[in-house]
């Protein structure tokens, strides 16, 4: 029963490495966020402004798509030139056991004797994993700092941006559905404290780290922006009908 138990905590400690390897972990909480802030921000600072709730909708909803289209090409973009940098690597890393097996050999065994196996034991093991092409480039990928499975996704972290940002996004905007005026602002920012709380408590929970700082730095961040852009709205109070 105890070797199942770490067997499972094993397998879930490399399944929430590799998530955060291929950037669709991180794509996620930076949308949800960016999201968020952005649109508490931008609705804040329009109706702070005397705009109609039907132009803060409208206003809203523009920032959502923007946005969230914005965070899915920028993510896609980025994705696939790390991709394309690391199968780049791989590939000269390919080569270089090609052309130089006795090198990878020794570096190979250097890297299994840092990680405190004896000099001669390390020796056999880079002699045997030297017979196998596949293995040997794996292992030598990954004593440079590369893993050959987990390169990320693109695809995958454009969609987590695109849906979490839309997401947050749409928190502060729901209350403008209902209400006007200074009721509906001070809903949206009551929503976006909440959430704020429960994204920065989310982030410590996943960091296996105290509740408390990660949620209200969150907060922090999200009551700076919504005070810099009502403040830019009362100065310039140009009521759209």
């Amino acid at each position: 029963m105890a070797e199942q138990v770490q067997a499972i905590s094993t397998g879930d400690s490399r399944q929430r490495a590799a998530e955060v390897q291929r950037g669709t972990a991180r794509a996620a909480v930076l949308g949800v966020s960016d999201g968020l802030v952005t649109n508490v921000a931008m609705i804040l600072g329009i109706s702070a402004a005397e705009a109609s709730p039907a132009f803060v909708r409208l206003a809203g909803f523009a920032s959502l798509a923007a946005g969230a289209f914005s965070m899915a090409v920028g993510e896609y973009v980025s994705m696939r030139a790390q991709v394309e940098l690391l199968e780049r690597l791989l590939l000269e890393e390919a080569d270089k056991l090609r052309r130089q097996p006795d090198a990878v050999r020794a570096e190979l065994e250097a890297f299994i004797e840092r990680a405190g196996v004896s000099r001669k034991t390390a020796h056999e093991a880079a002699r045997q994993l030297c017979r196998d092409k596949k293995h040997v480039l794996a292992t030598y990928a990954r004593a440079i700092g590369l893993n050959p499975d987990e390169l990320g996704s693109p695809w995958a972290a454009a969609l987590s941006s695109l849906v979490t940002f839309a997401f947050g996004a749409l928190v502060p905007l729901v209350p403008w559905f209902f209400r006007s005026g200074f009721t509906a602002q001070i809903a949206s920012l009551g929503l976006a404290v909440v959430a704020s709380l429960a994204i920065g408590a989310l982030l410590a929970r996943l960091s296996g780290r105290p509740l408390l700082w990660p949620a209200l730095r969150q907060l922090f961040i999200v009551a700076i922006a919504a005070a810099a852009t009502v403040g830019v709205g009362r100065i310039f109070r140009v009521p759209v009908a």
